[in-house]
């Protein structure tokens, strides 16, 4: 029991709420709201950057990297997980990929991989990139797996299991396909994946602060899971099998520049672009997802492309919205606290154009 009081103790400190949003409006209630989520007990911290065309207009850290010191979040400096935003990454690395003919999008996986299971039915890079491969989900504890794998040996994993559907005839979005795409981009460069996302994407755009799963930084925080009277430490894992569709680490900061680039269309040609960019389709229909983005609209009904993510001490969002020329980078230390609504309003309030 006394190793829980730490947590009580933080979940109950003095952290003023903002009592009444009344007046406020733009940025100065955006501001409010990103407080209130610490204030109200929602999540133990979070680092957000703002940016409108290309100038930051809100960027701050909430609440705590570390409950157990208190901590603050600095989104410049403290590193997150990052979540399902590093299939944006990856997405990067393989639109070079592709402008450097090392593969082909619509060439089967097992062109890359031939020592994976033979399936019913063969499947493209593409459709793994766009989640309509038929590979399955997580199963039980997956979600949470602490296995030194790399990347090569995690798809004993999964690897005997059916296709959930015949390929390019359904939509299910998951991290394995990623992990799969990674291996693929791997075995077509003949270097390590991360190596070349490193070199490829990190460096050219000058990433400093976004590191692979196994980098062990001292500005990372600490990841938690919310219970219903405290935070508690999440379970102890290692994302680095999927680093593609998961596993990176990096700061408000950092996503927010990535974001900026791909709003200016940096780093690849606009025709790889408007690859990556473009919603697949399923018997005629969109999935709202292009490759390693989403391509959606927001709550309020703007367009953007981008990542929500999830994973074990982490909650993320990118949004990147083209017309607006605005990009939010919101990065949380703890697992799902279910607060996308109130992040939702936040950035609602701060696209509005009449931001302070």
């Amino acid at each position: 029991m006394k190793g829980l009081f730490p947590f009580i103790k933080c979940l109950f400190s003095p952290y003023p709420k903002v009592k009444s949003l009344d007046g406020l409006s733009g940025i100065e209630k955006a501001d409010a709201q990103f407080h209130n989520l610490v204030a109200e007990k929602k999540v133990p911290g979070l680092g957000v950057t703002i940016l409108d065309k290309g100038e930051i207009i809100l960027q701050k850290g909430y609440g705590f990297a570390h409950l157990e010191d208190r901590s603050r979040i600095d989104p410049k400096h403290t590193i997150f997980r990052i979540a399902s935003i590093s299939k944006c990454i990856t997405a990067l690395a393989l639109g070079k990929m592709m402008e450097e003919c090392l593969i082909d999008l619509d060439a089967s996986f097992y062109k890359y991989v031939p020592y994976y299971p033979k399936k019913e039915y063969d499947f493209t890079l593409r459709q793994l990139a766009g989640h309509t491969a038929g590979i399955r989900g997580y199963r039980g504890k997956e979600f949470a797996l602490n296995q030194d794998f790399c990347i090569k040996n995690s798809i004993e994993v999964f690897q005997k299991d059916p296709l959930e559907f015949e390929p390019g005839k359904g939509y299910l979005y998951n991290s394995f396909d990623f992990v799969l795409l990674s291996l693929a981009m791997q075995e077509a460069c003949g270097i390590p994946f991360q190596n070349y996302v490193q070199e490829k994407v990190l460096v050219p755009l000058e990433l400093n602060a976004t590191f692979t799963a196994e980098h062990n930084h001292f500005k990372t925080a600490s990841f938690y899971t919310k219970r219903s009277l405290c935070f508690k430490k999440a379970v102890e894992v290692n994302n680095a099998y999927k680093l593609a569709g998961g596993g990176f680490l990096s700061t408000s900061d950092d996503i927010a520049q990535l974001g900026q680039a791909i709003l200016e269309r940096k780093l690849l040609k606009k025709e790889t672009y408007d690859q990556l960019l473009t919603s697949q389709t399923v018997n005629g229909k969109p999935t709202y997802y292009g490759l390693g983005f989403q391509v959606s609209r927001d709550a309020a009904g703007r367009e953007f492309v981008g990542h929500v993510g999830n994973s074990v001490g982490a909650y993320t969002n990118l949004f990147i919205y083209p017309k607006e020329e605005k990009v939010v980078s919101i990065l949380i230390n703890c697992t799902d606290p279910k607060v996308q609504p109130f992040l939702d309003e936040a950035i609602d309030a701060a696209l509005d154009l009449g931001t302070s």
